[in-house]
């Protein structure tokens, strides 16, 4: 089984040079796999990303929830664009040259769930085959998505942090950050941290017994 994320930029017009968001985004999907047969950008803000291990997938749609968040406008030094991603667990049934080519029900899943993103009123959902798997993990992602969708671009900077680098205390994150711990305190509670941390390893451990 293969985890699938869809996404797009939402509000991309706002930033007048888009590869001010682009070209971390695609160096972020590099570390993860190769252009085009795992991930691609397409039509210039839309997205897919194929995961190998789809207790990942969650983790990874965050840390580029986090990215997106922390690019801020020149002007006013605000988060200006947002991702919205659907995440599709399943079989992949063809491996095409390119991402867009693949088929199975990992695609179909993160493709149907997308489309119904904006009907749903939330910006990150996930489907799998399980039902009862679904329906509790997006009430806790749209619980969570109340706050992630509020994050400034200090709280962003800070959620990336510690997505990538788990194992660091808050005095390493400050020292990477540039600020005092007790700032990174602030910022960690403002972002609701712990909660997010808590839902992603809630995710993992029930897709994990879902796979055993």
């Amino acid at each position: 089984m293969i985890a699938v994320i869809k996404g797009d930029i939402v509000s991309s017009r706002k930033i007048k040079n888009p590869e001010k968001w682009m070209l971390p985004l695609k160096d972020l999907f590099n570390e993860w796999g190769k252009s085009p047969e795992q991930w691609e950008v397409v039509w210039g803000d839309s997205f897919q990303l194929e995961v190998d291990h789809p207790e990942e997938a969650l983790r990874k749609a965050l840390l580029v929830k986090a990215l997106i968040k922390k690019i801020a406008s020149g002007e006013t030094n605000k988060s200006l664009i947002d991702v919205r991603m659907a995440i599709g667990i399943g079989e992949k049934s063809y491996s095409g040259r390119r991402i867009t080519e693949s088929n199975g029900e990992a695609f179909i899943n993160a493709g149907e769930k997308f489309e119904i993103l904006e009907k749903e009123k939330s910006n990150l959902l996930v489907k799998s085959p399980w039902q009862d798997f679904d329906g509790e993990m997006n009430l806790f992602i749209k619980l969570a998505s109340v706050y992630m969708d509020k994050w400034s671009v200090a709280s962003a900077e800070l959620v990336e942090m510690v997505l990538k680098h788990p194992d660091y205390t808050q005095n390493e994150i400050g020292t990477q950050l540039g600020i005092k711990q007790n700032s990174v305190s602030g910022r960690w509670k403002r972002a609701n941290v712990d909660e997010i941390l808590s839902m992603e390893q809630m995710y993992r451990r029930k897709l994990e017994r879902m796979l055993l």
